[in-house]
């Protein structure tokens, strides 16, 4: 697995736990949310990559 996705899995592993620490997220709902917070993450990992090499490029 590459870095950034173990990065990405770390930081969704520790959002899931404060969800369920603050009961927003339950085993009931698990795995419909996970899945869509991992994207989440995913995507907002990657746009900043993307950020920080447009303005290393410039």
């Amino acid at each position: 697995m590459e870095k950034l996705e173990k990065e990405v899995m770390q930081v969704t592993k520790e959002l899931a736990v404060k969800f369920i620490e603050t009961q927003r997220l339950s085993p009931g709902n698990f795995e419909e949310i996970f899945p869509a917070l991992y994207r989440v993450v995913l995507r907002t990992a990657l746009e900043g990559r993307q950020l920080l090499e447009e303005r290393n490029d410039a």
